[in-house]
């Protein structure tokens, strides 16, 4: 299963590599990206072509430090919804809780956890990513979470250690900048070590008057739309399809509703789950098919197809042909 994060990550790539005199196109396509995948907010990419575009931008640019340039940009706002949830809460521990509890929402490939023993605390964070594409992406991690935790405690924040795994760089200046002195390289794990008093010191963002409207934000957001809404349903279909796990029972599951409820709502409406689905991967395909821009293995992933040869069979049956004899023809004509 191919997993996916929020093109939100890669924000500000866009103005590194410029700063940095890349070349943006060719650093995507390499990537297997384009730039839509960056253009669209709240679009899913695929971790691993992330991680692939931070190290090749790394490469390209000569900077070894990329990723952790990358961090430097790093706001709570990255995170959306999440990071003005956090940002409202009391206290570091809280507002970190938030951010580690809801990390599904931006980075499948992410796990984290926080463990404590002798009044210190470890944020332990890893990635689902082989070791070649790692690097980069874990500094960029790591340097998020170094950001947001100085947001949170304040600007006189330190952590007791920084860990990473990988060994160290031919120069270490900007890991320091960065993430201060403290930074271990060829560690057991990558994560941030802090004095766990520092997890419960006050949240120097929250304003205690702003919380109460901010649950009411949450509970507006939270509350379930009218199951008879199509577009709610066709939305929950678009954000599923990437990740190979859409089916009814899961959209049911995510409106807190069950199967027949979709059924009946969806009739009133002339539609079918069935039909939503196949109208959305019937525009997605022309689209994803007709650019080009990305292989073909990758568009059966992103139409939540398990194999591409499933892809195929259903893309004869909706246009008449092979989506390769498709490509060559949109080729030809242009």
């Amino acid at each position: 299963m191919t997993l996916l994060v929020r093109n939100a990550a890669l924000t500000g790539y866009v103005e590194l590599v410029r700063s940095l005199g890349g070349d943006l196109p060719a650093l995507l396509a390499s990537a297997g990206l384009d730039a839509s995948d960056l253009a669209v907010p709240h679009t899913w990419i695929p971790v691993a072509a992330a991680a692939d575009l931070i190290e090749l931008s790394a490469t390209a640019t000569g900077h070894e430090d990329f990723g952790l340039r990358l961090a430097e940009s790093r706001r709570l706002s990255v995170l959306g919804p999440v990071g003005i949830v956090a940002r409202e809460e009391p206290d570091v521990r809280s507002a970190l809780e938030v951010i580690m509890r809801h990390q599904h929402l931006h980075n499948e490939a992410l796990h984290s956890r926080i463990t404590e023993t002798n009044g210190l605390a470890t944020i332990e964070l890893g990635l689902d990513l082989p070791t070649p594409r790692r690097r980069q992406a874990t500094e960029l991690l790591v340097g998020a979470i170094h950001r947001y935790l100085q947001n949170l405690a304040g600007s006189s924040w330190r952590p007791v250690a920084v860990l990473l795994a990988h060994d160290a760089p031919t120069d270490a200046t900007s890991h320091h900048r960065v993430l201060g002195p403290a930074v271990r390289f060829g560690q057991d794990l990558n994560g941030i070590v802090v004095y766990a008093s520092d997890l419960d010191a006050p949240n120097q963002l929250a304003d205690p008057l702003l919380r109460p409207y901010v649950r009411q934000y949450l509970e507006a957001i939270a509350a379930p739309r009218p199951v008879a809404d199509v577009d709610r349903v066709r939305d929950l279909i678009e954000a599923l399809l990437p990740t190979g796990r859409c089916s009814l029972d899961r959209v049911a599951h995510s409106l807190g509703v069950d199967r027949k409820t979709i059924h009946r709502h969806l009739a009133r409406s002339g539609e079918t789950f069935s039909s939503l689905l196949n109208s959305l991967r019937t525009q997605l395909a022309q689209q994803y098919v007709g650019s080009r821009s990305r292989p073909l293995t990758q568009v059966a992933e992103l139409l939540g197809f398990s194999a591409p040869s499933a892809f195929s069979r259903w893309f004869r049956d909706e246009f008449g042909t092979s989506p390769t004899a498709w490509r060559a023809a949109g080729e030809t004509d242009g």
